[in-house]
């Protein structure tokens, strides 16, 4: 089905009804942010995430009824905020293979507010966060079988809790907004951020109009920090500076390394300026422990104030959003053939994991030795390597691409070309050659005057 929006409203603006309209949600002036707790604002987002980390959703596996009971949360929550729902009732439905040839069948679920600039109305800014988590796993306990949810209050309860205020901030005052804006939980995450990639392919027909992505990604851990990763677009770490010089009542801090993949992905391969906000990872992610309990309130709500105001900057700038890669230039004819990792339609898996951070976690982390010298001399610091996973699956043409110190860089090559065979990726069912590039980090932690001892990683 080919969603095309067919905008014919039309906008009276009375100088008395600007004035009525209520702003809340704008810049603050005040020095301190201790009057910023709305309770109202807060008993929405528990609501929210209790919702939608119940038990009887099962942790909202892709496929599942549990999943579809979350898309049903989701449509009914945008009709109370008055955002119109632009997809079918049951949802903008899809099918997928899985590896295993099984067809899945999942949802987006799409909500828009009409901006009021009768020139940039029908240029769109979208708003999305993950619907899906993991479901459920059975484990032996003392012999037993014991079924665990992986309820996913953090993992995605909390980015669907705040998308789906922010769409009621943004409905409220949608007067402010020059462009329009879509919310859109989407479906099937987990499975090669299958939602996103049928929305921009399948189901919108004005996927070209899309000026910027804003990914909400496990937002709820606000004392790990609070990040914005941009996959370095010029244009939205510019946007991101200019609001640190109004009074916030919180900052992202900009990071060039991804902190985990998300559907921010599917944008930026399609070259969608794109932004992912996010705590980061925590103890408790993949875990059945991920329950609203360890959800910080007030920090998900500074967020939330954050994240409306960069929306209504993102939607009413003058910049005409562009895309920059930062991807690797091409390296000559014999990469002619290799295909992006984010770009196949099965990623390259290193045990049975698609996510990089398995491989990190579990080979690079594992066999990497910090140089002597370098302890020493307290060199840290983050190794972008660049490396080609063959049809075989070997890995081959390993290179930095940004170094650190020779003898870091020299020890980041040696352990990811030591890497045992991944399973390769496939384009249209198809074993390609794949690039990736991952971050291997060398990070050192003070025991003593004048000493230093290599840091473990934790993931």
């Amino acid at each position: 089905m080919i969603m095309k929006l067919n905008i014919n409203k039309i906008y009276i603006l009375l100088i008395t009804l600007f004035v009525s309209v209520p702003l809340s949600a704008q810049f603050r002036n005040d020095i301190s942010y201790d009057d910023l707790y709305d309770s109202e604002t807060t008993g929405a987002l528990k609501t929210h995430i209790r919702s939608l980390s119940a038990s009887h959703l099962e942790g909202r596996k892709a496929g599942t009824e549990g999943e579809r009971l979350a898309a049903d949360y989701v449509r009914q929550a945008f009709k109370d905020s008055g955002v119109d729902v632009i997809s079918p009732e049951e949802g903008d439905v899809f099918g997928i293979k899985t590896e295993a040839g099984d067809t899945l069948t999942s949802r987006n679920v799409v909500g828009f507010v009409q901006g009021y600039d009768k020139e940039l109305r029908n240029r769109y800014i979208v708003v999305g966060a993950r619907l899906d988590n993991l479901g459920t796993i059975t484990v032996n306990v003392d012999g037993r079988k014991v079924e665990r949810v992986y309820y996913g209050a953090n993992g995605n309860a909390s980015g669907l809790a705040a998308m789906l205020e922010l769409a009621r901030m943004v409905q409220t005052n949608s007067i402010l907004f020059r462009r329009s804006v879509l919310f859109v939980a989407f479906g099937a995450s987990a499975e090669t951020y299958a939602g996103a990639w049928y929305f921009l392919n399948r189901s919108f027909g004005d996927a070209d109009s899309i000026d910027a992505m804003i990914n909400l990604d496990m937002l709820g851990i606000g004392s790990n920090g609070f990040y914005a990763y941009t996959s370095s677009n010029a244009d939205m770490n510019t946007i991101i500076t200019a609001l640190t010089g109004e009074l916030q009542p919180v900052q992202p801090q900009i990071t060039a390394a991804e902190p985990y993949p998300s559907d921010h992905r599917a944008f930026y391969s399609k070259e969608i300026p794109s932004v992912m906000f996010t705590t980061g990872k925590y103890p408790e992610h993949n875990t059945d422990r991920d329950t609203e309990s360890i959800i910080e309130y007030d920090a998900l709500e500074r967020e939330l104030e954050y994240l409306y105001n960069f929306t209504l900057a993102v939607a009413n700038t003058n910049i005409k959003l562009a895309f920059r890669s930062d991807k690797v230039p091409s390296r000559g004819p014999s990469y002619d053939d290799v295909v992006s990792y984010y770009d196949c339609d099965y990623r390259p898996a290193f045990l049975n994991s698609t996510d990089p951070a398995q491989f990190l976690e579990k080979w690079v982390y594992q066999y990497l030795k910090y140089p002597e010298s370098a302890v020493r001399n307290g060199i840290q610091g983050k190794v972008m390597v660049d490396f080609i996973i063959g049809k075989d699956g070997k890995v081959t043409d390993v290179r930095v691409v940004r170094g650190v110190d020779p003898e870091l860089d020299e020890e980041a090559v040696r352990v990811v070309s030591a890497s045992p065979k991944w399973k390769p990726g496939r384009v249209n069912g198809v074993k390609v050659r794949t690039s990736m590039t991952i971050p291997v980090e060398f990070r050192l932690t003070k025991k003593g005057k004048g000493n230093f001892g290599f840091k473990k990683h934790s993931y």
